[in-house]
């Protein structure tokens, strides 16, 4: 039986929890026989997967997302089967890393200025290496609020209708594009990151459209024609509205398409692993993405 699972992060992203050897024990323990490391801007856990599920039933496939930008709106480009030690992958993660230093402050200015305060003290324990996310911002407001004061983190608490992914729902309300704390980035056009996924070995899937795209058939069709390989049709995010949408642009456009959960684990609480419905093509989709990737 073939369980697939081709969107999880390590503690490589900022944002994750579990180191990639913990990934693996957690991806045998749901009976993935298919996984992707997929961090965010970094290739550095994807060695450590494989080498921990040697001599398991588990394959670990090579990956990346990168943040890129189309026509102003910032996209998430997932890239399989890259060569995971490729130079240029080091350096975009490096230049994402000093953005987002060079950032955090002044995003967390923003969301003091919105009306939500927090702990400074907190936020250096939670940290890494000076970078501050809003999932972090989230997680120190809820804290300092114990009592429940500010009605502005209500849906954020147990019950509250953003509370099924406090912390990365908070980061989507207040801190991504177009919101209050948002803080600009100098990301790689879509063009320039479907190009480096291709000179690395690797096939460029669109991830999760439905965050950011949603069903903006022109917005689609451009980023079809700029280049991409495939769509992450089948997401923890997509409801089935969107999945059969995206489903249907990528067989129109005989693009691959992929499932995966965007796992990352405390962050985003109500994500496990191999938890999207991948509607039973699990074999039929790493089977056509190895074969996409033998032929880059």
């Amino acid at each position: 039986m073939i369980k697939i699972d081709l969107h999880l992060h390590s503690n490589y992203s900022n944002d994750a929890e579990f180191s990639p050897a913990e990934l693996v024990d957690l991806c045998l323990n749901a009976g993935i026989t298919h996984a992707a490391i997929a961090d965010h801007n970094s290739a550095r856990g994807v060695q450590e997967g494989i080498e921990a599920a040697k001599g398991t039933g588990l394959t670990i496939i090579s990956g990346i997302e990168v943040d890129c930008v189309f026509d102003g709106i910032e996209l998430h480009l997932l890239g399989f089967g890259i060569d995971h030690h490729a130079h240029i992958f080091e350096e975009i993660e490096a230049d994402v890393y000093h953005q987002e230093k060079a950032n955090s402050f002044q995003m967390m200015q923003l969301v003091r200025q919105v009306g939500i305060e927090f702990d400074d003290e907190q936020i250096e324990e939670l940290t890494r290496d000076g970078v501050v996310t809003g999932e972090m911002i989230a997680r120190a407001a809820l804290i300092y609020d114990e009592d429940a004061k500010n009605p502005l983190l209500d849906p954020y608490r147990d019950g509250g209708d953003r509370s099924d992914n406090p912390f990365t729902n908070f980061y989507w309300d207040y801190c991504s594009q177009g919101k209050p704390a948002y803080m600009p980035m100098n990301f790689l056009s879509l063009a320039e990151a479907i190009e480096v996924i291709h000179l690395n070995g690797g096939v460029p899937v669109l991830a999760h459209p439905g965050v950011n795209v949603k069903e903006n058939s022109d917005l689609l069709e451009g980023i079809i024609a700029t280049g991409i390989s495939g769509i992450e049709v089948y997401s923890s995010y997509h409801d089935p509205d969107q999945t059969e949408f995206y489903e249907k642009a990528a067989l129109e456009h005989h693009l691959l398409m992929t499932c995966g959960s965007d796992f990352h684990g405390n962050t985003k609480p109500s994500i496990m692993i191999g938890s999207t419905d991948c509607r039973g093509q699990d074999r039929q989709i790493v089977s056509k993405l190895i074969q996409k990737m033998s032929g880059n």
